[in-house]
């Protein structure tokens, strides 16, 4: 089979990987030249991931039997609209579905109308709403977050006691908003852990993949900004210590609803990933959001176990013909850490690396092979994967391919630690205990 693979980072490197064990041939549409998956392609082309046009074309010279759409952004463009109208199948929404990911006002609003559990205490504000409409919710919810309604690249969010100290910076941090036109939802602020789920989904079925907790502050110890996420573990059970069977139950559970209303409401099927990020907090499991598509880096850590074809996956959405029974994952525990430059996120130093001979998994995501080797380009450079029979083992491997990379780099050293999951546990251990004090 031909699979055309549209983006460029780690997580579609993962991707490409995967559609390789399937014996399936991979044609990339590439922002920049990854050279893990320019490696895997039988050819790849470079080009705007927001040109449809651009990618229609590509697509229509390689015939592929289906595409896999990697990042938000070519499904906010609408390319997955473009390649159905073509007879290619998709694993990736058409626009108006990807509005899961790329509106959180249209998803917040889609749970309440049609009576799906999860969200937090919100309420959504229009551009053109007063603004002391604000103020008098903020007065209302008491600790707050504030989401611009669209892509932010993870970096819009504000939280109050962390970027606003207080109800006047909300209201113009609100303001500013509103004067690019920008709506915007307030909810009130969550105490809890946070696990990613990542579901497939054919229209009508819902298969989970293993739970992974990632990572978005810069720093050990969950300090610094926000990034796109410093690394992610999982657990041989596919459950995280900190969290019950009971919980991915109902996070998949909300998942199936939501899929549902988006049915009523669209009347369309959506087809590909449903990646619900969820908190377990003491009053039970809360949505805090949904991306359309795979996570990067929590597809580095489900692919590597995936024991499935996925190729016959990419069939099965495409037919509405998956089932749970059919999609397998290893029992072994992966720990996923990145090096990035120096600066990342806010001024990343820009420069060459050199990468270790290493028992992990590696990912390419934001580097450039030149003629004098491979250099960093800005953003999450290389992932490394551990993956093994305990999660000890598994944060030794990872941890000894970062350290042993030469350059201008860091990554975080405490993911997948012992220390840092036993907080994870103590905390929840402390909410749960709260909440039967509360009763």
């Amino acid at each position: 089979m031909k699979a055309l693979l549209v983006g460029s980072g780690g997580r579609e490197h993962a991707i490409a990987e995967a559609l390789k064990r399937s014996n399936a041939e991979v044609y990339a549409f590439m922002s920049s030249n990854n050279p893990g998956i320019a490696k895997i392609s039988e050819k790849a082309k470079i080009g705007n991931l927001a040109d449809v046009s651009e990618i229609a074309r590509f697509a229509k010279s390689v015939k592929p039997d289906f595409a896999v759409i990697g990042p938000e952004m070519p499904l906010f463009a609408g390319v997955a609209d473009r390649l159905e109208r073509m007879g290619i199948s998709c694993v990736g929404p058409v626009k108006e579905l990807a509005k899961l990911e790329t509106s959180k006002c249209f998803t917040r609003m889609l749970l309440q109308n049609y009576g799906v559990p999860g969200s937090p205490y919100f309420k959504v504000f229009s551009y053109k709403d007063d603004i002391r409409h604000v103020g008098k919710f903020l007065d209302e919810v008491g600790d707050f977050v504030i989401k611009p309604d669209g892509l932010t690249g993870g970096k819009g969010v504000k939280l109050f006691g962390e970027h606003l100290k207080d109800k006047k910076e909300a209201v113009a941090y609100c303001r500013e908003l509103f004067s690019k036109k920008e709506n915007v939802v307030i909810e009130e602020k969550l105490e809890g852990e946070e696990f990613s789920l990542q579901c497939l989904v054919d229209g009508e079925h819902v298969v989970s993949t293993p739970a992974v907790q990632d990572h978005k502050r810069a720093f050990a110890g969950d300090k610094g900004p926000n990034t796109g996420g410093m690394g992610s573990y999982s657990f041989p059970n596919h459950i995280l210590p900190f969290i019950k069977e009971s919980d991915v139950k109902n996070a998949h559970a909300i998942t199936e609803k939501v899929l549902a209303a988006l049915r009523e409401e669209t009347g369309q099927l959506y087809k590909g990933v449903m990646y619900g990020g969820f908190m377990v907090t003491k009053n039970g499991i809360k949505l805090i959001e949904y991306n359309a598509r795979f996570g990067d880096p929590e597809a580095m850590n489900i692919f590597p176990l995936l024991e499935t074809d996925f190729a016959e996956i990419c069939k099965d959405i495409a037919n509405g013909t998956l089932s749970s029974s059919k999609v397998r994952f290893a029992k072994k525990a992966t720990v996923c850490k990145y090096i990035v430059p120096e600066g990342y996120p806010e001024k990343a130093k820009l420069g060459k690396i050199e990468l270790p001979e290493t028992a992990a998994k590696t990912y390419y995501a934001s580097v450039e092979q030149k003629e004098g080797g491979l250099y960093t380009k800005g953003s999450r450079a290389v992932a490394f994967v551990g993956i093994a029979d305990s999660i000890e083992e598994a944060e030794r491997i990872a941890e000894d391919a970062c350290s042993r990379v030469k350059g201008n780099v860091y990554h975080r050293s405490d993911i997948g630690t012992k220390e840092l999951i036993e907080k994870r546990i103590s905390h929840m251990k402390t909410l749960r205990k709260l909440k039967s004090v509360i009763r």
